[in-house]
């Protein structure tokens, strides 16, 4: 049997998922929660094959839920599942060692499908993607000499205040914790030796050009 821990705000969904997976036959839903601090917890201990995890919840997301559980025990695989297509939470996803990342929109049959992949160690994710954000990771896209002693997630952060996002916004997306990019933005300061965000995005315009 394929163990599923099920992570989703909706109680609804995580039923109609339950319903689904036990319908398979060779899936048994181990655990399940609302919550993503909650689910943090319980899944290490209940050790499940499977992760399925919302990438959206109220108290967090499921992306930070498959990085912290996976660096307790990588053998758990993280699938995500979403409403959302977007670069930034791909990025976030494979960044966190999630096995895939499947829209809810997803068919049943195709999700069971998906479990059963993940479960026996097969990538969900495409491989052309995957690719561009290693080379993205290794290389990144040359920039101006100032920007050089941040990180590739600092510079992301700082084109994001360069784009007048709130840390909240920044945080939503980019699948982190509000209170960690506050601490991202607060070393992207230091280490261009600026007191307050808007030096940084002043700076960012002169250097990167208008952002929109």
């Amino acid at each position: 049997m394929i163990r599923v821990f099920l992570l989703d705000d909706h109680e609804v969904v995580r039923r109609g998922l339950a319903d689904l997976l036990h319908s398979a036959g060779d899936i048994e839903v181990v655990g399940e929660s609302g919550s993503a601090p909650e689910a943090a917890r319980r899944i290490p201990a209940l050790r499940p094959d499977v992760a399925i995890l919302d990438a959206r919840l109220p108290d967090g997301n499921g992306i930070d839920v498959c990085r912290d559980v996976r660096a307790i025990d990588s053998s758990i695989k993280g699938l995500i599942l979403t409403s959302y297509e977007d670069d930034e939470a791909l990025f976030a996803a494979i960044m966190a060692g999630a096995a895939g990342y499947v829209l809810k929109q997803i068919r049943g049959t195709d999700l069971v499908d998906a479990v059963r992949r993940v479960a026996a160690g097969q990538s969900l994710l495409d491989p052309a993607v995957t690719q561009r954000v290693l080379e993205r990771i290794r290389g990144g896209v040359e920039g101006p000499r100032e920007l050089d002693s941040l990180t590739e997630q600092e510079r992301r952060i700082l084109e994001h205040v360069a784009d007048g996002l709130t840390n909240r916004e920044i945080a939503a997306k980019m699948f982190l914790a509000e209170k960690t990019v506050k601490n991202y933005v607060s070393s992207v300061l230091a280490k261009l030796g600026l007191e307050r965000r808007t030096q940084a995005a002043v700076l960012a315009t002169r250097l990167l050009g208008p952002r929109r």
